[in-house]
């Protein structure tokens, strides 16, 4: 008897230690595809413009380049989506004028908006720079927060849906105003996975409508209805999984097997030998 029980404990020792890398080679392939993976730059669908401002800001994709001409002085404006659990990162090169055409130095910024338009502020990153009279580009990134799946409503957390990017010159002499200038934009995102996570979600992303249409099967009087048509940029949407299952998973599968365990160490080694039944 004590033989078995020493191999009784045994086994359910080994399954204690043998339930974390099981359950980890299992969930590890729905980790691996919920971590989004950057597209390569594709020329010919890769914006080569930017809006002017908030309404007419260039849809982009995260991970496609886009690039655009324009003068110094300008506002470019861009427009992303970001999803819960994402933290995207936007980065800017800007191509300045030919050193001897300049006048000074030039400072170049970015700023990031969400679909409310309130100013997200940048985790880290150099998203304000100044570039010397003879360089010949400047770079700039901006690291935003951790998008979050639900906020209170006076906080200024990320949340999913669109997001503006503004790239523009804050301090340039007038004499190299209109200068001609390009600039790349791309934006990719790290998937912080279930630490990020919260209890709640918005019942729809933050994405502004930006153009009416006619609705299609118009009224009687010939009229018809118009209708908010929203950014074509929606977020994938947050898929129910996370890492938080995994985790959930092995502390139930070892709080039972810690159970089994010290139910087997207290209920003692039962009536004697020596003591024949019932006495």
């Amino acid at each position: 008897m004590r033989i078995r029980r020493v191999l009784s404990t045994a086994a359910l020792l080994a399954g204690v230690a043998a339930a974390p890398a099981l359950l980890g080679a299992a969930a590890s392939p729905a980790l691996a595809d919920s971590t989004p993976s950057a597209s390569p730059s594709d020329d010919d669908s890769a914006p080569t413009e930017a809006g002017t401002s908030f309404r007419t800001a260039t849809e982009i994709e995260q991970g496609v380049q886009a690039t655009a001409g324009a003068s110094a002085g300008d506002y470019l404006y861009w427009q992303f989506a970001a999803d819960a659990g994402q933290r995207p990162t936007v980065k800017a090169t800007v191509k300045l004028p030919e050193a001897s055409r300049r006048a000074g130095t030039e400072t170049w910024q970015i700023d990031v908006y969400d679909g409310l338009r309130r100013r997200q502020a940048c985790q880290y990153g150099a998203q304000t720079r100044t570039a010397g009279a003879d360089a010949s580009s400047v770079e700039l990134s901006c690291t935003l927060r951790t998008v979050r799946a639900w906020s209170e409503t006076w906080a200024n957390d990320p949340l999913p849906g669109t997001y503006y990017v503004r790239l523009t010159a804050t301090g340039l002499g007038a004499a190299d105003l209109g200068l001609p200038m390009s600039a790349q934009l791309q934006v990719d995102s790290k998937d912080i996975g279930g630490s990020a996570a919260v209890d709640g979600s918005l019942a729809k992303p933050l994405v502004p409508g930006i153009a009416i249409k006619a609705a299609e099967d118009p009224g009687e009087d010939g009229s018809g209805s118009k209708t908010a048509v929203l950014s074509s940029l929606r977020p994938d949407g947050s898929d129910w999984w996370s890492d938080r299952w995994v985790w959930t998973a092995i502390g139930g599968v070892l709080a039972a097997l810690a159970g089994i365990w010290g139910y087997s160490l207290t209920r003692g080694r039962g009536r004697p030998s020596r003591i024949p039944p019932g006495a």
